[in-house]
């Protein structure tokens, strides 16, 4: 295989293992489809493959797709006979199968595969979901496709997300620094719960009269005198005539 091919499928399986949690052995979803092409070109799915990975990879396929494939007759009697040669995994579909692309879609939703298949709709419709991996044959070479847009989008967003998580991060760090931020070593003081203090115009001391300083002893008695009025007797007319004769 060419150098630059390498690289290329590399890149891919990198790209998918650190976004979307791809794991060596890497796991390959075969249908029908995908080995009537390579029946028609005379490879080996199995060599083909693992020369292309450079890795270890495990080719699988479905109940389902076996039924279909075998439903279709005599045109894919060969492609039925290479498909039986995978193992065969559990698709929750045992006793009522429904079509090939169905079920690869149901196994694709919670599990990581590299979905290998010729059919065109079923390309497209895994497309559209985010970490969704293809492989398919272009003549005899098989080719991983390029992650889809759908799956950059969603890869772009996380990243986006994270970069605003650690920002936050880097200013809340900031804040704690300067101390404008509460740690939490020191915890923010707690509210004193209980009767307030009084309202201080209401603390106000009132006015009240001045009392006058107590006299003592001869002091006393004399300011009495002094206030107490004398009382006027009244002379009678003739005793005033009496007195003015004398």
């Amino acid at each position: 295989m060419k150098i630059s091919r390498f690289k290329k499928s590399h890149k891919t399986l990198v790209y998918f293992a650190t976004n979307f949690d791809y794991r060596e052995p890497y796991q390959v979803l075969i249908d029908a489809t995908f080995c009537q092409a390579a029946l028609q070109h005379k490879i080996g799915i199995d060599e083909q493959i693992k020369k292309y990975f450079q890795c270890p990879a495990k080719l699988l396929t479905t109940q389902c797709v076996i039924l279909e494939a075998e439903a279709l007759g005599a045109p894919l009697t060969g492609a039925t006979s290479i498909v039986k040669r995978f193992h065969v995994h559990k698709c929750g579909h045992e006793g009522k199968p429904v079509a090939a692309a169905e079920c690869i879609k149901s196994m694709t939703k919670d599990n990581r595969y590299i979905v290998a298949s010729q059919d065109r709709l079923l390309q497209e419709s895994l497309r559209k979901i985010p970490g969704r991996c293809l492989l398919y044959l272009h003549k005899a070479t098989p080719v991983l496709e390029a992650p889809s847009k759908a799956s950059k989008k969603w890869v772009q967003r996380r990243a986006k997300n994270l970069m605003l998580g650690k920002q936050v991060e880097k200013i809340d760090y900031m804040k704690e620094k300067q101390g404008l931020k509460p740690t939490e070593t020191t915890p923010n003081p707690k509210k004193r719960k209980g009767p307030k203090n009084p309202n201080p115009l209401s603390c106000k001391k009132s006015k009240k009269e001045k009392t006058k300083p107590e006299l003592k002893g001869v002091e006393q008695t004399s300011l009495v005198k002094a206030k107490t009025k004398r009382k006027r007797v009244k002379i009678p007319a003739h005793v005033k005539a009496e007195l003015a004769k004398d």
